[in-house]
């Protein structure tokens, strides 16, 4: 008979982090995978700081409104009065910054630069989001079914993939943003250049999303739970969104977390060129627009959205990073 092996104090130590969490409480409790990614994700201190900025800068972009109402701000109210005749710049330095303007006012116009930025930020999160949320229902119905069925299907989805590549997006945004300023589809004004800038953003980047949905599926569809749904004669759709497409919820969240600062600085981008979001509404493209005339006697004017664009894409980026490795740890 084999003597019993003795366990040492050593190998008590190196035991599975599962085993000894149970270990003096009388019962050995599992994890899910999202107790498991959400405690990655805590450890990773960078991530958790940019997704408290991400919360913070949703939060502003909600309350922007109210907060407005509640001090009685004007994001087109014009302060002449702060404004130098000659010059057309703000009187003071650093662009005119005081108790009543932290931030400063712009220049000609003498409108507060704080409140602009606060309304600002709304605009960009909804474009960003709004299209991020086409992208990815289009992206993801489409890459499943490509993944899934394959043969003819998944040769015309590609193609498809591929021909939208293809397009120049800058341009052809710039080209469907200016024709339709005037008014189409019964919309006009801010309506008008928010659904807009959602459609073109949205519509031409499923594509990348698609991809990546498209790899992950032809992976899974070969997997036993699968195998077992079609003995238990599932039908394909049941397949598709209640089988596959849960499990490739960690990738679209990763992805959509990445997506949206681009998002972000597509729309500033055509606010910029002056086919985005028109003005008197606030920007953060259509503000940096406006300070390429006085970048050099009043940069206090540029630095102030500039900053808020660079601080809004870091925030997410970091944020998305963190997913990624808490969702993924082969990743690292």
């Amino acid at each position: 008979m084999t003597a019993p092996i003795e366990t040492t104090g050593a190998a008590a130590e190196a035991q599975p982090e599962a085993v000894l969490a149970g270990v003096g409480k009388g019962q050995i409790e599992g994890r899910s995978l999202g107790q498991i990614a959400w405690t990655r994700f805590k450890k990773d201190k960078v991530a958790v700081a940019g997704g408290v900025i991400v919360v913070l800068l949703i939060l502003l972009a909600i309350l922007s409104r109210p907060l407005q109402a509640v001090f009685g701000l004007d994001p087109n109210a014009f302060h002449q009065d702060l404004i130098t005749p000659d010059t057309s710049l703000p009187k003071g330095s650093w662009g005119g910054m005081s108790l009543d303007h932290p931030l400063g006012v712009d220049p000609k116009f003498g409108r507060d630069i704080a409140t602009r930025v606060l309304e600002g930020s709304w605009v960009s999160l909804v474009v960003a989001f709004g299209a991020t949320i086409l992208s990815n229902v289009i992206g993801a119905v489409l890459g499943v079914v490509a993944g899934y069925y394959g043969g003819r299907v998944d040769s015309i989805i590609s193609r498809l993939m591929d021909t939208f590549l293809a397009f120049p997006l800058l341009l052809f945004a710039i080209a469907i943003s200016a024709t339709l300023q005037g008014g189409a589809f019964g919309l006009n004004g801010l309506p008008l250049h928010l659904s807009v800038l959602i459609f073109v953003i949205g519509f031409f980047n499923w594509p990348y999303l698609g991809r990546i949905v498209r790899g992950q599926t032809l992976a899974l569809r070969e997997r036993e739970f699968v195998d077992a749904s079609r003995g238990m004669g599932a039908k394909a759709p049941y397949i598709l969104f209640r089988e596959l497409m849960p499990n490739l919820v960690g990738p679209i969240i990763v992805y959509s977390t990445l997506l949206i600062p681009t998002n972000i600085l597509f729309e500033a981008s055509l606010s910029y060129l002056g086919v985005g979001i028109q003005p008197p509404q606030a920007s953060w493209g259509g503000m940096l627009r406006e300070a390429v005339t006085y970048y050099q006697v009043d940069p206090e004017y540029m630095i102030v959205p500039g900053l808020a664009i660079f601080v809004t894409v870091l925030a997410f980026n970091l944020l998305g990073d963190g997913l990624r490795d808490a969702l993924d740890p082969r990743s690292r």
